[in-house]
């Protein structure tokens, strides 16, 4: 099993960058688009973890069930870049800006799974859907320029009070993701009835 744990967007934010991956998809045929039923916010990519390891994927949901946060997670999805930059493009990415606890809930989770040998992150925490890994520099710069007149716009917003970890499956047709668990994150006020 390949495991991450992401945050789920909503359908009108779906439907917005899918609209927008097909508008782009013929500007540039070195890129490699991800499916737009499979776009997600990465929170923690947690890697190969073996079926037969019951004990560590349970350790896994143990302890991110113990993931909590005061309010839930408020996301805008607006405008596009890459990764690391526009002369090398890698990754073409869609920006999301949140809520302060975002990064405290990815910071959360990083420390809950550290002691079960999953290694933190070495590049600090920022959050993005990833439209298209570049393979190839047929059409980058058309797919550049087309960027540049998307850097403001608006896909939407999302507030999320469950993240969940996902099985990343690869096929020729591109990665396939299974959820497997959901987290509820938002602390319950004590003593409201």
């Amino acid at each position: 099993m390949r495991l991450f744990v992401a945050l789920d967007i909503p359908a009108g934010v779906r439907q917005a960058i899918a609209e927008l991956i097909d508008r782009l998809k013929p500007a540039c045929r070195g890129a490699r688009w991800v499916r737009s039923e499979g776009i997600h916010v990465t929170l923690k990519f947690i890697g190969h973890v073996s079926d037969q390891d019951t004990k560590k994927i349970e350790s896994i949901r143990v302890a991110l069930a113990k993931i909590l946060s005061e309010r839930p997670v408020e996301m805008q999805f607006r405008g596009v870049g890459f990764f690391p930059n526009e002369r090398r493009p890698r990754v073409f990415w869609s920006g999301v800006q949140g809520s302060a606890n975002l990064g405290s809930l990815a910071g959360a989770i990083e420390g809950e799974l550290e002691p079960l040998g999953i290694e933190r992150e070495a590049r600090a925490f920022t959050p993005h859907l990833t439209l298209a890994r570049i393979s190839s520099p047929e059409g980058v710069d058309r797919l550049v320029r087309e960027a540049e007149k998307l850097k403001d716009t608006d896909f939407g917003a999302a507030r999320e009070s469950e993240f969940h970890l996902f099985n990343s499956i690869t096929k020729p047709t591109g990665a396939e993701y299974t959820k497997i668990d959901s987290y509820s994150f938002v602390q319950q006020a004590k003593g409201v009835a």
